[in-house]
């Protein structure tokens, strides 16, 4: 059996969330034009102590242990375990469109194009996370950056020295930057795939509030840059590294 792509999942703590994730992907793996077989699924875990690891392994997941506390390290762990030609990295909050695997296919097919990213679609909505959307599309427009499903050929992620483990977050903006660069030196280009958008979770905004990126980026971000820099590494901490409950899954209590 012939691997194709391999959707790499990084998750710790994730048992609210991944199987909804796991099912989207098995509706997407059950499209493909290639057949499900020719998609496998990487859970890259980082040492979970709640049900992540009974959901990946009842999934039939290929379940890889990563050590560092680093989302970078994690992708990167779930990379090298892939056997894919094509990686599709997908946080496990996310859900991806049913015809996800056959766009990836279709976005590679003509060897113009060295990495891609889904687009997505908000989980809710609300006057909090809409005015956080207009800025946050404003900037990835302006930065030519995006988000959701990101592929790529395995080579091309071994070529750039995959995900900069060094940067605690914004490690898919500086991926996306390498291998445009690297993409720049042979003719191919970034691009979003067509029509297959994933899910992106609001449960950042459901922790700290419907304004709270717009308090962080407009007052509390400056005020850290000139009186308090430590400030940001603690905040980093804290917002991307705090240790996840055990959540039981939806409709289990």
């Amino acid at each position: 059996m012939t691997i194709r792509v391999s959707a790499v999942i990084p998750a710790f703590n994730e048992e609210r969330y991944l199987p909804r994730l796991l099912a989207s992907v098995e509706i997407a793996r059950r499209r493909y034009r290639g057949g499900p077989e020719s998609v496998e699924v990487v859970v890259a875990d980082n040492g979970s102590t709640d049900g992540t690891i009974r959901i990946a392994q009842a999934n039939g997941c290929v379940i890889t242990a990563v050590e560092p506390r680093v989302i970078a390290a994690v992708r990167n762990g779930g990379a090298r375990a892939a056997r894919g030609s094509i990686l599709a990295f997908v946080d496990a909050d996310a859900e991806v469109h049913p015809d996800t695997f056959n766009a990836i296919e279709d976005f590679f097919a003509d060897g113009t194009r060295i990495v891609g990213a889904s687009g997505v679609l908000l989980e809710r909505r609300s006057w909090g996370i809409n005015v956080t959307w207009l800025v946050l599309v404003v900037l990835t427009r302006l930065l030519r950056f995006d988000t959701g499903v990101i592929c790529c050929r395995k080579e091309d992620w071994e070529a750039v020295g995959g995900y900069r483990e060094h940067w605690r977050f914004a490690e898919d903006v500086w991926f996306l930057e390498d291998l445009k660069r690297l993409g720049r030196t042979r003719g191919q280009s970034f691009g979003r795939l067509s029509g297959v958008p994933s899910v992106f979770s609001t449960r950042k905004f459901d922790e700290h509030g419907e304004w709270h990126y717009m308090l962080l980026v407009f007052a509390k971000f400056p005020l850290w840059l000139l009186f308090s820099r430590g400030s940001i590494g603690k905040y980093v901490e804290r917002y991307w590294y705090g240790r996840q409950r055990a959540h039981s899954p939806p409709g289990s209590g």
